[in-house]
């Protein structure tokens, strides 16, 4: 039985040029498509995938929160990381959401197919030039960068990238189904929680880690 992938990235002559090539595999079917993380778990919610192939930095729902919800919702799916960031932060952040492989954009269509393997035999899989700081990590030479992100809930990190991407309190509450005035609410405890004073200033964080490509 052929395995079924969808793949999750914002630019679609990129998102056609790895399907063109992973469809050479014959025992890979892909899906589906999507052009951000809120479309992606809508397809996962209406039909089995069982990989992921996930950017970091799209809009509406980043890669990681799709990724977060993705291991609350559907646990079985894996989810493999495919992005050109190679800053230690994005990685973090995305293995610690439930990715089980990270292969940078700049790497060979074999190791996405290595990768893709591998997960679906529960292994994980990463690109050479991210696997030196994952061993770092563990070894306790970095420290976190991200550790204020745990401080916030899922929703809350949904909000924080709405916001960085310029959407009003209206315009987000009518596409996560909550009233404006929660939103709001929200908003005040992420600039409490983070210690931050303007929507500029949240703007920044979002961006540096890895909430908003903005």
């Amino acid at each position: 039985m052929k395995k079924r992938i969808l793949l999750a990235d914002d630019h679609t002559i990129f998102r056609q040029g790895v399907r063109k090539m992973l469809e050479e595999e014959t025992d890979f079917e892909i899906v589906a498509e999507a052009e951000n993380g809120r479309k992606a778990l809508r397809i996962i919610n209406e039909q089995h995938v069982d990989v992921v192939v996930m950017d970091i930095s799209m809009p509406d729902l980043n890669g990681i929160e799709a990724t977060r919800q993705i291991m609350h919702d559907s646990p079985d799916t894996r989810v493999v990381a495919l992005s050109m960031h190679e800053d230690h932060n994005y990685v973090s952040q995305m293995l610690q959401a439930g990715a089980s492989a990270y292969l940078i954009k700049g790497a060979d269509i074999s190791d996405l197919v290595r990768a893709i393997r591998s997960v679906l035999e529960g292994h994980a899989f990463l690109s050479p030039q991210i696997a030196g700081y994952v061993v770092d990590t563990y070894s306790g030479k970095i420290k976190n960068a991200a550790v204020s992100m745990a401080e916030l809930s899922g929703r809350e990190r949904e909000i924080v990238q709405l916001i960085a991407e310029g959407k009003s309190s209206k315009e987000i509450a009518g596409e996560l189904f909550i009233s404006a005035g929660t939103v709001e609410k929200h908003r005040k405890n992420i600039m409490e929680k983070l210690n931050i004073h303007s929507i500029a200033e949240l703007t920044r964080y979002a961006i540096k880690n890895g909430l908003s490509s903005l």
